[in-house]
């Protein structure tokens, strides 16, 4: 072993022409195209070396068949569920899909029938939404509301009470939560699963971004709080936010009930899918054997951004307020203050300040006024989108 080679998270890399997502389809979605985009959840550094190196020898072997994941891919991703969040999950739990949002749909057709409702705590995610409406099931709101203390916060009886009017099958957590940074508390995440114990409700966790906590927070697995939460939980794990592998669409579920785990299996076969790509689960197992090093380098480094944008919003820009993130590298920023509607909000931030962000709006009503930032990317194109952004504002 070599050891980690990739770790200038200063280092710009040009991702323009690679038919990237975050950079080379601005025009196609309205954008201008001389927009900096700091919007979609993927990080602006390179992965791993060793992730690098372990794709390299597979692409060096040069047959891309039908490939399945062995012993060693499921010890891989256990030793990280165990060494980084303390819960040990079993070989037959497992069932791998093309991405969290995939298993997000499958979860909403496997467990609900047309009509039925799904809860969800807006602002949050919006597939969430996308995958309940697209299904022709019905959306339930208990938005979070945002308190005096900066944070938001849960409203547990209203919660409770569209559990019961709704007569909801099926709950998406958002944990830690995307985009209001909250990273759940053992109080609060017991009793939202008490509170669906009781009503007969599952929960689908979407726990993502599980491994960007910072200071003393901790991320808490749902499922293994209780052993009555694993009769009722589908936890959503994956390295593509972690070692910013999303391209390769790989993510690893995790069904503990037999029964549950039947019926999701049954949904994901009625769609026609079977094998994962193989780079991705190449990719996978790399990273969570390998990658502890280059993953406490970029989280060093996007504490040091998350620093920066704190104390340049105080400095230049106090009216715009940061709701401080407990988790992710996806900071929700309030521009209330400025007193401008959504069109001409997103005026200022696209024509004037050429940022591409992602308008609060589109995580539901209780997101307007807002806008999320991503700061997973070099200092210097922070440094630069703020000066953008401070110019657009103070006209100087």
């Amino acid at each position: 072993m070599q050891g980690e080679r990739n770790l200038d998270f200063d280092r710009v890399v040009d991702r323009r022409h690679t038919d990237c997502l975050k950079y080379d389809f601005a025009t196609r979605r309205g954008k201008p195209e001389d927009v900096l985009p700091l919007w979609v959840a993927d990080m602006d550094f390179p992965t791993s070396s060793y992730v690098l190196d372990a794709l390299k020898e597979r692409v060096d072997h040069g047959i891309f068949g039908y490939t399945e994941s062995g012993d060693s891919y499921f010890e891989a991703v256990a030793g990280w569920m165990e060494r980084r969040h303390g819960w040990q999950v079993k070989p037959e739990w497992l069932v791998k899909t093309p991405g969290v949002v995939f298993g997000l749909a499958m979860a909403v057709k496997a467990f609900t029938d047309r009509g039925d409702s799904v809860l969800i705590q807006q602002p949050v995610y919006y597939p969430f939404s996308e995958v309940i409406a697209d299904n022709d099931r019905r959306v339930v709101g208990n938005d979070l509301i945002l308190g005096a203390d900066g944070r938001y916060h849960i409203d547990f009886e209203d919660f409770e009470r569209k559990l019961v009017e709704n007569r909801v099958k099926l709950f998406l957590l958002c944990s830690p939560h995307n985009p209001v940074g909250r990273v759940w508390r053992q109080e609060e995440l017991l009793r939202m699963g008490d509170l669906c114990l009781r009503h007969g409700v599952l929960v689908v966790s979407d726990e993502i971004h599980q491994d960007f906590v910072y200071g003393e927070n901790r991320h808490l697995v749902f499922a293994g709080l209780k052993p009555e939460f694993e009769s009722i939980s589908i936890t959503c794990t994956s390295p593509a936010k972690t070692f910013n592998l999303a391209g390769l669409q790989v993510s690893n579920l995790f069904i503990p009930d037999p029964a549950l785990r039947r019926k999701f299996r049954r949904q994901i076969a009625a769609a026609g899918y079977s094998q994962l790509n193989a780079l991705g689960l190449i990719a996978c197992e790399a990273a969570y054997r390998y990658g502890e090093t280059w993953y406490q380098g970029v989280m060093a480094y996007l504490e040091q951004n998350i620093a920066y944008l704190r104390e340049y919003l105080a400095g230049e820009l106090p009216e715009i307020r940061m709701t401080e993130p407990e988790g992710t590298y996806l900071v929700w920023l309030d521009f209330r203050a400025l007193g401008l509607n959504g069109p001409d909000l997103e005026r200022l931030i696209v024509q004037k300040a050429r940022l591409w962000l992602d308008s609060g709006s589109i995580f539901g009503a209780a997101g307007e006024g807002f806008q999320r930032i991503n700061v997973a990317c070099p200092r210097a194109t922070l440094e630069q989108a703020l000066e953008q952004l401070r110019r657009a504002i103070r006209g100087k």
